[in-house]
């Protein structure tokens, strides 16, 4: 009995490895240096946002690496894990748009009109899984959902230029200047979410042996603050293009 439970052991061992290299056999195993490009915004620009007066560009640095193997002909599966910054800085011109903030050291709410300047940075760990088809030997298509953990959490900024009616859109009318002392500060990060989870889709281009390019669109499905958050009427989603290089770590 002791012998047949050992080979039985054995063989088992046995078709677990085989079935595991069958299983990495033929992977693809890449690493992407890329840059985010977007900003976080309701779908759909309300009317209470007039204009964008300036966008500065941010650090958004992404570095992913990923493993990708055809099953199924042309068809297969991609997974990875991916360290990247979200962020971006806006200065917009809104009208009766709701906020709060602190000026004078005082807290005041209600209906603002005027200009904004925001200031959003998301540090984030990602897990994207996606489906592949390869078109050709160049180029292949990828589809799939992901899930990130937020590790860095800001949104902050200032208002300027304008008066907020208190409370409601006929209350009283207080002036913000555009001086340390006369501007309405606000700070939302506590508000933010940890986990966001979207879809991912792009194209990679195989260009010479080991090296390529790639271009993604990434678009989150749940707004970057907590249900429970209502300053702000619009819901706000991170969508962010990403642009960058492949380094293929095997042949």
């Amino acid at each position: 009995m002791r012998r047949a439970a050992i080979t039985m052991a054995l063989v088992a061992a046995a078709a677990s490895a085989s079935a595991e290299n069958k299983l990495v056999e033929n992977m693809n195993y890449v690493i992407r240096l890329g840059y985010n490009i977007g900003g976080t915004a309701p779908v759909g620009m309300p009317a209470t946002i007039r204009s964008m007066n300036k966008f500065d560009i941010q650090p958004n640095f992404t570095l992913s690496f990923e493993a990708q193997k055809d099953f199924w002909g042309r068809w297969g599966l991609l997974m990875g894990v991916r360290l990247e910054d979200k962020g971006m800085k806006v200065d917009a011109t809104v009208k009766n748009y709701h906020m709060a903030m602190v000026k004078g050291g005082d807290r005041i709410e209600g209906y603002y009109t005027g200009n904004i300047v925001t200031d959003v940075e998301l540090g984030m760990f990602t897990i994207p899984v996606m489906a592949t088809y390869r078109i050709n030997n160049k180029f292949m298509l990828k589809l799939g959902p992901y899930v990130s953990y937020v590790t860095t959490r800001k949104f902050t900024g200032y208002a300027y230029d304008g008066y907020l009616r208190h409370i409601n859109p006929k209350g009283d009318k207080i002036d913000i200047g555009n001086t340390d002392d006369k501007r309405g500060d606000y700070d939302f990060s506590e508000d933010m979410r940890k986990f966001h989870w979207g879809l991912d889709a792009g194209i990679d281009w195989q260009i010479y042996r080991r090296w390529g390019a790639y271009a993604d669109l990434q678009w989150g499905l749940n707004g970057i603050h907590k249900s429970s958050f209502k300053t702000i009427e619009q819901t706000l989603f991170p969508i962010y293009g990403t642009f960058g290089i492949i380094f293929k770590l095997n042949n």
